[in-house]
């Protein structure tokens, strides 16, 4: 794992993105849906204390049970810019991840990877950092332009920077909002939707995500007091 440093100030961490953006790692297809374990990580955050507690929830990829899962808290350090929010969230990220008894195999993070405008969001710099495969499932497109899916579960469209397709728009439920897949690292395009559908049983957002979600907004509750 590559030693997390926190950036000074807007400058460097743009810095850091560009020169770690370098070592993403777009040739792998990454592991097969429906095998291994699939862990999902998010955070939340409790602004009037400068809280962030970050949650790692492991599942078995075919069944989707939990296999474990681990939560780690800290100070919120470096100010919400949009484009570097990865910076607040890394450090609690990393040390929940750092503390799951298992491997993660392949990590889901409720955020982007490709689709960004530097194209290193979380989901890259996370995979980086680690050296896991990761894939980032958004719930909105950030800045950039998409047709609407067809209306079935599986349909999907590009989500488009001008003429470059950075991750797409994938409709995981009929007639229900899309969810925005990209790339993070060690994981292809069409291997990232493909987990994504894996993982989305009955809901629009997939099951890693909503699991991490509930388990770190009940640790920032208990962090909170």
């Amino acid at each position: 794992m590559t030693t997390f440093r926190m950036p000074a100030d807007e400058a460097e961490a743009r810095a850091v993105q560009d020169a770690l953006r370098a070592r993403v790692v777009l040739d792998e297809p990454g592991p097969p849906p429906g095998t291994g374990r699939v862990t999902g990580v998010d955070v939340a955050y409790d602004d009037e204390r400068d809280l962030v507690v970050a949650a790692a929830v492991v599942l078995d990829a075919a069944t989707l049970e939990v296999v474990a899962e681990s939560t780690a808290d800290g100070r919120v350090t470096f100010p919400y810019v949009p484009g570097l929010l990865a910076f607040r969230e890394i450090p609690a990220v990393l040390a929940a991840l750092e503390r799951l008894p298992v491997d993660p195999g392949l990590v889901v993070c409720d955020g982007y990877g490709r689709a960004h405008p530097r194209r290193f969001g979380l989901a890259s710099h996370l995979g980086v950092l680690t050296g896991l495969p990761v894939i980032g499932v958004a719930k909105n497109p950030f800045t950039f332009r998409y047709e609407q899916p067809g209306p079935r579960r599986g349909d999907f469209t590009p989500l488009m920077d001008g003429d470059e397709e950075v991750g797409r728009a994938l409709r995981t439920r009929d007639a229900t909002k899309p969810v925005f897949v990209s790339v993070g690292h060690r994981t292809g395009l069409d291997n990232a939707c493909a987990h994504t559908l894996a993982l989305t049983r009955g809901f629009r957002q997939p099951e890693t995500t909503r699991r991490a979600d509930a388990l770190c907004r009940s640790a920032l509750r208990e962090a909170a007091g």
